[in-house]
């Protein structure tokens, strides 16, 4: 039996140091969970202290739009990091991030259809196929849709591991789109510094993968 104990210590302390990782622990998601809804809870504590501005349904609309699409980009930063950081762990913050990133999508489509629009469904409908940088914005927020509704296990165990994959790509579609809504919506003032860093920071993340699949 003493023999064994030596083996048994060995093991035990990498599983000890495993359990003592900041990114293992089971506050861990809590921690990230709050950290996602901090922008929210800004905007709402703004907008009734009154600090959003001379037009504060704009900013709470293009605030929400702003985690969104940062939110998708720090999603798609997940793989990246975990290899040049040597952090696999990271891994199990991808869905948390992405389900958020759709959320603030989906409570900046909200805004806009209920503070700029009155949540007239005519006048919204018009009003997406008459502005280009709008239509961009919808068309992001319903490919993400399936992406938010087929982010649990059971909706990979139903569609299988290789089509659950390759419906999941479209998150590089809806990057891209995402990136067009953002860069045309900000056009029609002639102010294009945000959106160049933005759209850097995809070509980078993209771009990895591009050539991560050439070379592999």
């Amino acid at each position: 039996m003493t023999s064994h104990a030596p083996a048994a210590a060995g093991r035990a302390a990498p599983a000890s140091k495993a359990r003592r990782h900041p990114l293992l622990h089971p506050a861990a998601k809590a921690v990230l969970f709050a950290l996602c809804l901090g922008p929210l809870a800004w905007l709402v504590w703004r907008a009734f202290a009154g600090t959003l501005g001379a037009n504060p349904a704009e900013a709470m609309i293009r605030g929400l739009g702003d985690w969104a699409m940062r939110l998708l980009w720090i999603t798609l930063a997940i793989t990246p990091l975990r290899q040049w950081t040597g952090q696999p762990t990271l891994a199990r913050f991808r869905r948390m991030l992405g389900l958020f990133a759709f959320f603030y999508a989906s409570l900046h489509l909200l805004a806009y259809g209920w503070l700029d629009m009155g949540l007239d469904l005519a006048d919204i409908g018009r009003d997406i196929v008459k502005r280009p940088f709008i239509l961009m914005g919808f068309a992001a927020w319903v490919l993400l849709v399936p992406l938010a509704a087929t982010s649990f296990n059971r909706a990979i165990k139903a569609l299988g591991a290789k089509r659950w994959q390759v419906l999941h790509r479209l998150v590089y579609v809806i990057s891209v789109v995402g990136l067009m809504h953002f860069i045309w919506m900000r056009a029609g003032k002639n102010n294009f510094a945000e959106p160049a860093v933005y759209g850097g920071i995809l070509a980078v993340l993209l771009g990895w993968r591009v050539w991560k699949k050439v070379k592999g």
